[in-house]
C-alpha cells in the first residue's frame, strides 16, 4: 500500500494534500481496497460550505455505499469529474486522477486533527515497506 508523505490522512480514510489555502481531498489506497472495484460516486455538494467530518458525498462499490467526510472546513470549489465519468479511477490512481474534489479551507487550524503517514499506518494496522 502507498502513503505519500506529502498527504495528512482522516481516521475515516480520507486524504488531504493542501496547498495554501485550497486542497485536493479523495480516498486513501487502504479505503480503495477496502472497498473494492468502486463503480459510483455521488457528489452533489459542489459550492457548499461544510464543517470537518461533514459528509461531502458517496462512493459505491460492488457490495457497499460509503460516506465521504470532508478532512477540514471549507466550501466545495470542484468535483473531479474524471471520477464521475470514469469511478474506477479511484481504484486505479487514488492520490492522483482518482481525486474526488478541490475546496477552499475555512480553517487551517483543523490540520492538527489529522494524521500523518505514519500516524495513519499505524492506525489501520500497516507496517511501512
Amino acid at each position: 500500500m502507498n502513503f505519500p508523505e506529502n498527504l495528512l490522512y482522516t481516521e475515516d480514510h480520507e486524504w488531504i494534500q493542501t496547498e495554501g489555502d485550497f486542497a485536493f481531498v479523495g480516498i486513501t489506497d487502504y479505503a480503495q481496497k477496502e472497498l473494492g472495484d468502486i463503480v459510483f460516486v455521488e457528489i452533489e455538494t459542489k459550492g457548499a460550505l461544510l464543517n470537518q467530518r461533514d459528509v461531502f458525498g458517496t462512493v459505491e462499490a460492488v457490495k457497499t455505499v460509503s460516506d465521504l467526510f470532508l478532512p477540514m472546513s471549507g466550501e466545495i470549489m470542484e468535483v473531479n469529474p474524471k471520477i464521475i465519468a470514469n469511478p474506477e479511477l479511484v481504484n486505479k490512481d487514488p492520490y492522483g486522477e482518482g481525486w474526488f474534489i478541490k475546496m477552499k479551507i475555512s480553517n487551517n487550524e483543523e490540520s492538527s486533527l489529522l494524521l500523518y503517514a505514519a500516524e495513519y499506518q499505524m492506525q489501520i494496522g500497516a507496517t511501512k515497506k
